[in-house]
């Protein structure tokens, strides 16, 4: 990590503690889409942090100490849901000894018990992977997906703080007049983007694809949260042909390793593109439109 992006995740944190003496509502979620849609609400009536940034990967954080205080304090817990954060979200919520943000609380929020969920498997075992049973939780790839959620956490910042309830629809209002105002001007600059081929590394895109009409034919993972292996990415090569098969892009988020989409891209030709998918995912994702101004840019760039 460059010394210039570590000051800017850094400066994005700072920014989400800011003005926690005057805020009405105590906001920790589990990644920082959902900490800049609760600022975005709220504005001085809520204080949003989230336990991982746009660089760690949310399957996979320790419940540290720090977290552990953070849920402590909170009145509301926000997080993705669908087994996400399957490996350590139980252990921070028991440790935090606060009753008030358990599930099934009005402290609690689950975003993805909001929209319709992709990837739904008939059966789940071991042997398919790290298989998500409730469906792909990567919502935050479609922005229309966000449009439900804010209007899910609206609802709640409302019940739990009715003091500022018209701050808080009015919040939503303002936020959804912006919101698809940009979700029009995303989707026709992404016309030229519509029925392109990929590659992905992992299943983190599935909600980000079927929005722009891209069409994904492998991962770089052989089963889900497997890491790429040498026969895999063989397999792929073959598949795809030294021509790359007229594959517009091989992509990958931040947290994952470069080299075998790099690897493929070299035998291949296709651009091999980072996507943020997160805000702070990226030095241009420093909040939810910039997030989707950033991966809208990057794919145009990248199209061959």
């Amino acid at each position: 990590m460059t010394r210039t992006y570590l000051s800017f995740v850094v400066a994005f944190g700072l920014a989400l503690h800011a003005g926690t003496a005057g805020a009405d509502i105590n906001v920790f979620t589990c990644e920082p889409e959902w900490a800049a849609l609760a600022t975005e609400l709220g504005g001085a009536h809520v204080v949003a942090e989230s336990a991982t940034h746009g660089l760690q990967d949310p399957h996979y954080i320790q419940a540290r100490p720090s977290l552990i205080s953070r849920v402590r304090k909170a009145d509301l817990v926000v997080c993705t849901g669908a087994q996400l954060e399957i490996g350590w979200l139980s252990m921070l919520l028991g440790k935090a000894n606060n009753p008030a943000v358990l599930p099934g609380k009005p402290g609690f929020l689950e975003a993805s018990t909001l929209v319709p969920k992709l990837d739904i498997p008939q059966s789940v075992d071991r042997s398919q992977g790290d298989m998500h049973v409730g469906g792909n939780p990567h919502i935050q790839g479609n922005p229309h997906n966000i449009a439900l959620v804010a209007k899910g956490l609206a609802d709640r910042l409302v019940t739990l703080d009715p003091v500022n309830a018209d701050a808080y629809r009015s919040g939503l209002d303002s936020f959804l007049q912006r919101w698809q105002a940009a979700i029009a001007g995303w989707e026709n600059l992404a016309q030229p983007l519509r029925g392109k081929t990929l590659v992905a590394h992992h299943r983190s895109f599935t909600y980000l694809e079927e929005w722009l009409g891209l069409v994904e034919l492998a991962t770089l993972e052989p089963l889900p949260g497997i890491p790429p292996t040498s026969a895999h990415l063989a397999e792929l090569l073959e598949m795809l042909g030294t021509d790359g098969n007229g594959a517009a892009f091989i992509i990958r988020e931040a947290y994952q390793s470069p080299k075998a989409s790099e690897w493929l891209s070299d035998k291949t030709g296709i651009p091999a593109v980072l996507l943020p998918t997160t805000v702070g995912g990226s030095t241009a994702a420093t909040n939810l439109f910039t997030l989707f101004d950033d991966i809208i840019n990057r794919l145009l760039e990248a199209r061959p």
